[in-house]
């Protein structure tokens, strides 16, 4: 299979004539409505940037697992650091990956009472003592992309007629931004090959790094999941359930899935979520196509909620279940109800 089942986009466009953004608006456009899912060249980023990232995540999984546990997320009511190997689920079952959560650095924030609970997920990573160099070099690639995806929002609001900063305001000066190193160690020892479920993010835009390796499937118009080959030098990019809600589904967000690696195999990845403030409220977006829109996917076992901040914090909850129940057992107990 070729990565060009992919559509292809170049971002560079954007500072060219008017064909050339022409062009780079209508490609866009197709992609995010008929496919949610492009691969993006032309972002900027070097491949000095993505070598030192890559070195620090190799760095960070070849460390002793003992220096990795004590930075356990089940030490973090924030859900930030180390998920050992088989701790995280996607709808249900076991995920065989092992990862770092790191998100924008901030102090610890509590909910006070009558504060909505989502406040939890904001609060200080955690960083190995081994590695100093990890926090300066994660940071600074959440940093980048968020540049990069800031701007991809603006072309593809402006590819569908759409006013290009119409949803700045739900960023502002503190959008939750959230950054993952993930390693796929082969195949689970009961031959399981599910390295991520079959999902979709819940957010706005996911641009992901991956190495050479293989394995993510996106779900196509035919209902079969179909290999995204890596594209040196390219991330994947995805359209999250907060974009389709926003255009009444006339935006696409795609199920996709990561099998894993066979044998002793591993691969590497670095998703990037781009997503608004916690307490940003998502309007419905004004464009003119909106009269085409075929309306979003309703899931009654995954419901969304107008306060993003709501919608992050019931994914986390639901794939973290040891640190739900060791730090939000009270929040377990109330079913989540959507709030329009």
């Amino acid at each position: 299979m070729s990565s060009q089942q992919l559509p292809v986009i170049d971002l560079s466009a954007a500072s060219g004539g008017p064909r050339e953004r022409a062009e780079l608006h209508s490609r866009l456009h197709s992609a995010a409505h008929d496919v949610g899912f492009f691969q993006l060249t032309g972002h900027g980023v070097t491949e000095a940037e993505t070598a030192a990232l890559t070195r620090a995540m190799r760095d960070f999984f070849a460390l002793p697992e003992a220096d990795r546990l004590a930075i356990s997320n089940l030490s973090s009511p924030h859900f930030r650091g180390y998920t050992r190997t088989g701790d995280e689920h996607t709808a249900g079952s076991r995920d065989w990956r092992d990862q770092l959560d790191i998100g924008a650095e901030r102090p610890p924030r509590v909910p006070g009472p009558g504060e909505p609970a989502y406040w939890w997920l904001e609060g200080p990573n955690q960083w190995p003592a081994a590695l100093p160099g990890l926090r300066a070099t994660a940071l600074g690639w959440i940093d980048r992309l968020a540049g990069v995806a800031g701007r991809l929002l603006h072309e593809l609001l402006a590819a569908i007629g759409a006013p290009p900063d119409f949803y700045d305001h739900a960023f502002g000066d503190e959008p939750h931004l959230h950054l993952k190193l993930v390693r796929y160690p082969g195949r689970a020892p009961d031959g399981a090959d599910q390295g991520v479920g079959a999902h979709k993010d819940y957010g706005f835009l996911t641009l992901l790094l991956q190495d050479r390796i293989g394995g993510l499937q996106v779900e196509r118009s035919d209902g079969r999941f179909h290999d995204v080959p890596p594209l040196p030098g390219a991330f994947v990019v995805n359209l999250g359930e907060l974009l389709e809600v926003a255009t009444d589904g006339y935006l696409k967000a795609t199920h996709h899935r990561v099998v894993s690696p066979p044998g002793g195999r591993e691969r590497f990845s670095v998703p990037f979520f781009y997503n608004p403030r916690l307490d940003a409220r998502i309007e419905p977006l004004p464009f003119p196509h909106a009269r085409h829109a075929p309306g979003a996917t309703r899931d009654p076992a995954n419901p969304l909620f107008a306060e993003y901040g709501r919608n992050e914090l019931k994914g986390w909850l639901r794939a973290h279940p040891g640190v739900a129940r060791r730090h939000h057992a009270g929040l377990l107990e109330r079913a989540p109800v959507p709030v329009g």
